[in-house]
């Protein structure tokens, strides 16, 4: 077994939270808590460091004074503790999500609207699995975007062809629900190697 004290301890905390399998119980919760906590201790210091200083103090100090107007903006985000000026927390909140809406969208639509229809215009060659491939994707992507299409009625071949646009969207959220399930799966790989190798010493 490891002599490592780091060691017992992480192993220990790991079997506390496995123990939430066989039902909720103080040392499941004591590990929850913990993790909780020095998550956002960790997290303070990242922001504190990473933020607070090099994006409020050290321009403050080189007189960048237009600085103050993200500061109070974060400033009335704490209004929201106060009944009586909570109304004030709006502002900051319209300001985040406006301006995060605003960033995003263009990337979304490059992300997931143009590159989507430069994959379905570069039909390759010389491969017959990348050809056959290929046209699965663009025809996918059409009946999906038909099913989407809510302007016509989906009867006759707008009907049929939404119909195959189901298929596509749920062997996606399939892929998608599997690739999900092999991740935690990985992790609880990755958690029992460790008690067995690291902490007991039973593999090698």
């Amino acid at each position: 077994m490891s002599p490592d004290s780091w060691v017992w301890i992480a192993a220990i905390l790991t079997l506390c939270i496995f123990s939430f399998l066989y039902k909720d119980n103080p040392f499941y919760k004591f590990a929850e808590h913990l993790f909780i906590g020095i998550s956002i201790g960790y997290s303070i210091a990242i922001v504190w460091h990473l933020v607070v200083i090099p994006k409020i103090w050290d321009p403050l100090q080189k007189g960048i004074y237009i600085t103050i107007i993200p500061i109070c903006l974060g400033a009335l985000m704490f209004s929201r503790f106060s009944r009586k000026w909570a109304w004030l927390s709006r502002w900051p909140i319209a300001f985040i999500i406006g301006t995060g809406q605003g960033i995003s969208l263009p990337l979304t639509m490059q992300a997931n609207v143009f590159k989507q229809l430069q994959g379905c215009m570069v039909i390759p060659r010389g491969d017959l699995f990348l050809t056959i491939s290929t046209a699965i994707m663009i025809i996918g992507v059409i009946c999906t975007l038909v099913y989407f299409y809510f302007s016509v009625e989906h009867k006759g071949l707008i009907g049929r062809t939404a119909n195959i646009g189901i298929w596509f969207i749920m062997l996606a959220f399939g892929a998608s629900f599997g690739y999900t399930v092999m991740a935690r799966v990985s992790l609880l790989i990755g958690r029992t190697q460790f008690l067995l190798h690291d902490w007991l010493g039973m593999i090698k």
